[in-house]
Order: structure tokens, then sequence, then C-alpha cells
């Protein structure tokens, strides 16, 4: 689907040759075509004109009388087109940022009596969620609608709109129809995505990089880009700006809030992604509680709070020992590039462990294959023995049974004491027990071991793989979630998912002072370890009276007790009820639909 995309833009932008921009000129140089199925893909927010008739693209403002073009377009030619003004607007608040980038876009390629549709496509940044597309076409609107599929009237919806599709990892398309030529259509999209953190600093990166081709040609057009970005940690610790892509002015800077603006006349659009990185000062672990009142029409009453927990930036400090399973499918769908990618990620892991740590590998199809029968340190001896075994054995066919080598990995883990247990699942696929395996994993962590409970993450590889339930999977276990849909990625993320997960510096983490509550509801249900590559973010509802103090306690690697009070405070300036809302996706199945009002 990518590659059709991409050679669909590169047969628009062969299309737009034909169109001459004032009387005398000739058609703008275009930059030299390539072949690469990548190479056309948005690193930005852009529309295209989806052209079926070759015959319709023109200037619309001057009639070029180019010779008659035979034939229809199968698939539509794509056609970026020229944009006329662009402001981003990024929110920070704690881990999240939510990003409303607006643009005006002109249909500079179909002549004036003409129509066409036009497609949005919008890239969004790490572990991003689309949360609505505006349009505007001085005379008709068109927004997007969540729904979930769990109600059937929405189902019937849903099933009517083929307005929007996933064409590539976070790459979100939206059709748009019919615009006349020579029109210029506004549109604004809202999306929320990770702030990620790593070695003590906070790093965005938001897609901003547009093509030299959507610049304005043929006439004089003030090109201005302009930028706001507000920060709200939480915290009262000073936030200190590390580096910026883009010349950011302070507007205002007080206790843990930070506000920046940009704004300028550029000869061309900008041409780099905008990304941002920040610290927020304190060597030890610190953190805090925020409550926010429901908004009007929330179907939810309840109070909000908000529990975080901030590793510091001491890098220096001791970890908890590590027993990690990993679990791999193995099953014919992973044939190729998945699990190769997969090979070579899985071995750069086992480098991260140190001597003290244990292993085990268990490759799984519709049967299970274990690499020992019990847990191995990690000796380089070890590791590499294990590098071999992984080639050998990894070798893509039959079904997927996540269960058997699910049940065999919680076995191995159960005499676990002093370390921490870790399940890492890799897979690209689905199964039909995916309920049963929830309900066991719930009951295995409920039923009050004496030893610490194995902590289960979830890597998701392609569009076919069931991420609902590897998320749920992994919140149910305590652990984490990622996934990719780019198979080249899934060397780095994979890694970089297991650096997080394995780098535990405070384990067995409650929440205490809350016993005075009328009721209480945590996301996620069961809290996770806090580890130095991330923040704890524990949202949730309630009602009654929150106390002023909240007591969280844990362990620390060295088998200390770890206990801090967080300070409770009201907070009005911060997305509270958004920051729920995306942890609540994990619930639901939401999907966005196009509607016309």
């Amino acid at each position: 689907m990518a590659g059709q995309f991409s050679s669909s833009v590169e047969f628009g932008l062969n299309l737009s040759k034909r169109i001459h921009h004032t009387k005398l000129s000739a058609p703008a140089p275009l930059p030299e075509m390539t072949r690469s199925i990548d190479e056309h893909l948005p690193s930005a927010p852009m529309c295209y004109a989806v052209i079926p008739d070759p015959d319709i693209v023109d200037n619309p403002d001057i009639r070029s009388y180019q010779p008659y073009v035979y034939g229809r377009c199968d698939p539509p030619a794509l056609i970026p087109l020229q944009l006329q003004g662009i402001e981003m607007d990024v929110d920070c608040c704690l881990d999240t940022a939510f990003v409303t980038v607006t643009g005006r876009w002109r249909v500079h390629c179909v002549r004036g009596s003409s129509l066409c549709d036009c497609q949005v496509a919008i890239p969004i940044g790490d572990q991003g969620s689309l949360l609505g597309v505006e349009v505007d076409d001085f005379g008709r609107s068109y927004h997007t609608e969540l729904v979930s599929l769990k109600d059937e009237k929405e189902k019937q919806k849903m099933a009517k709109a083929k307005d929007g599709y996933y064409l590539k990892s976070q790459i979100y398309i939206v059709k748009i129809p019919q615009f006349k030529g020579g029109s210029i259509f506004s549109v604004k999209i809202r999306w929320s995505q990770k702030i990620l953190f790593h070695d003590g600093e906070f790093c965005l990166n938001i897609p901003f990089c547009f093509p030299k081709y959507v610049n304005p040609v043929g006439r004089s057009i003030s090109k201005k880009e302009k930028i706001f970005l507000k920060l709200n940690s939480g915290t009262a610790n000073e936030v200190l700006c590390k580096a910026t892509s883009h010349p950011l002015k302070g507007v205002m800077h007080q206790a843990g809030k930070l506000s920046l603006s940009y704004e300028a006349e550029v000869p061309a659009w900008s041409s780099t992604d905008f990304s941002f990185s920040y610290t927020v000062s304190s060597s030890d672990i610190f953190g805090g509680v925020l409550l926010q009142s429901p908004f009007l029409r929330d179907f939810d009453e309840r109070e909000i709070f908000c529990l975080y927990l901030y590793p510091g930036d001491f890098l220096d400090r001791k970890v908890f020992k590590k027993d990690v399973v990993f679990v791999v499918d193995i099953s014919a769908s992973m044939k190729g590039s998945p699990l190769e990618n997969v090979k070579n990620a899985l071995v750069g892991s086992l480098s991260q462990l140190n001597p003290q740590d244990r292993f085990n590998i268990i490759a799984f199809n519709g049967e299970a294959y274990l690499f020992s029968q019990s847990m191995e340190p990690a000796t380089v001896e070890a590791i590499l023995k294990a590098a071999k075994w992984v080639d050998t054995t990894f070798i893509a066919n039959g079904g997927t049974n996540i269960m058997l080598p699910l049940t065999q990995a919680m076995t191995l883990l159960r005499k676990s004491s002093d370390s921490v247990p870790l399940i890492f699942l890799v897979t690209d696929g689905s199964v039909e027990d995916e309920r049963e395996i929830c309900e066991f994993v719930k009951s295995y962590v409920t039923s009050g071991h004496s030893v610490r409970t194995p902590r289960i993450c979830t890597f998701g590889i392609g569009l076919y793989c069931n991420h609902y339930f590897l998320q749920m999977l992994a919140q149910v276990g305590r652990g984490r979630y990622d996934a990719v849909y780019d198979l080249d990625s899934i060397d780095t993320r994979m890694q970089s998912l297991f650096s997080t997960a394995s780098s535990v510096i405070v384990a067995d983490i409650t929440i205490k002072s809350l016993e005075g509550l009328d009721s209480q509801e945590f996301f996620p249900t069961h809290i996770p370890d806090l580890s130095s590559g991330s923040p704890l973010i524990i949202s949730g509802r309630y009602n009654g009276t929150f106390p002023e103090l909240v007591k969280v306690t844990g362990t620390l690697a060295d088998r200390t007790s770890f206990a801090v009070d967080l300070k409770v405070k009201r907070e009005k300036d911060m997305k509270l009820t958004y920051v729920i809302s995306r942890t609540l996706r994990l619930h639901y199945h939401l999907f966005l639909i196009l509607l016309r009002i």
C-alpha cells in the first residue's frame, strides 16, 4: 500500500509538469524521480489532489493549452498541493504532547472549471493517536468523529465510512470530496504523541519536514511559519531547555512551566522535523499528584487524578537484576524481513544483559522450542551459544500458539526472588484464546504468590497483529508495550523497549493514603515498576475527598524500602482529561470517521 501511494505521488509530480505558472513561463522543474518506495511518503502533514483524469491537470488561473491526454489514471495520481501557510501548537503535559497543526492549501493543479477529491496525509510521532481532523472550504466543513465499535449503530456508521485508513505505521490518510480547481481550504489536525525519556532528558520529535514541491511558485506569496509550545511538567522543579530544531523565543518561564514561540517569514517551508528536548531538574526520584474536575459534558462525572513519578537525572542509579525469558513468534507469517530483524534485535538485547542476569529463549509457532530447560547466566559464552541457537532454530513456519510458551515462561520464572522476572513477548499475529490468556495472567498476578510475579512486555509487529490484546496483556502483566508497522524499525524499537523494561529502579510499587475515598479507579489497574528510562504515570477517577499527601512505597534494587510522600494539588492549566483519555484507549476500540457539517 505504501509503495502504491509513493508511485501515485511520483506519477502526480510528473503530471504536474504540464502546468505553466505564468503566460511565458515553462513548467517549474521538479526533483529527479526515484524508485524508492519511501521516497514520497509524507514527512509532515500533507494534502494531495486525487487525479483520476489527467486532462484536468492545469493552472486554474491561466490555461496552458497542453495536448489532450487520453486514458485514465488507475490508481489515481496524487499531486501534492501548494502550502499557503502553516501553524503548529504543541501542549506538553507530563509525558504526552498534544499537537495541533493548521495549514492552508491551494488546489493549484486543477483547472478552474473542474473538481477533484483531495487526500490529507497525517504522519504522527512516537506512540501517537489521531484525535481529530477539521476541514474548512469556506462554505463547507468536515470533521472527524471518534466512534466505539462496542455500539451496533456505530458499527454500521463505521462500515459505511471509507474516508480514512492507515497507510503505513503512523501515517493516516483521510479523503475529502470535491474541491474546485484554484480553491483554498484550511485543514486543522490534532493528535497526541509520547514524549520520550532518555538519559535524564525528555525528547519530543514532531513530523514537520515539508518537501520543496509544496512551496508556492509562479507568484509572490508570503510564507509565514508559526510554532507555539507550552510545557507543563506538573512539578515545581525548574525546566531547562536543552535543544531545539527551530529558533524558539521565550514567552514565559515559571517553576515547572515554560512557553516558547517562533514566527517568521521564510523563503521555503520547514525542511526539518520539529524537535525539542528538556530536563526537569532533580537528582533524585520525585513526583506529585494532580487533581482536576471533569469537563462539562464528560461521560464520567467522577473527579480526575494523575499521579506521576520521575526517575530523576541521576544516571548511575542501581537497577534490579533481571531474569528474562524472550518469547518469540516464528510462525509462517514472520518469514523474511520480520524474523531477520527480530533475530538481530534479540541478539542486541542479549548484549545489554549483565553477567549477574539470567535469561532463556522460547521460540514458538504451534509448538514451543526452548533454548535451555532452565535459566542461564548471561555470560559471554552463553550469549554466543544463544545467538547460534537463534540462527538455526528461528525458521518461520506453522501457526501461532501463545498460551503454551507463556505458561512455560511463567514456570521458568517462578523461583525468581532477588531479581525482576520479565517475559518479553514478540509476535505479529493474533490468536483465538486472547481473552483466556489475559485472564490466566491476571489470575497469576493477583493470586498472592510469595515471590515477585513476572512482568510481561509485549512487542507487536505489523498491521495484522492484535495490538489491543498486546496492550491489555502488558497492562495486566505490569509491563510495557510497543509496536512497529515499519519493518526497518524493528531492531531499534525492540531494543529500546527492552532497555526501558529492564532498567527497573523501584519495584513492587503501592499507593497508600487513598483508603478514605468513596471510590477509586486506576489506569493501569496493575501498577508497573519505575524504570530509569521512563517516568511512571498513573491516572484515574475518584469520588470523595482526596488527601493532601499520598504515600508511595516500593522496593529499591539494593533491597531497601522506598517511600515518598507526594503533594497533591489541583491543576487548572493542564489537559488531564486528555491524558487519561489516552490511557482509556486501551479499553475501547476507537476509530475516526469523517462527517460533513
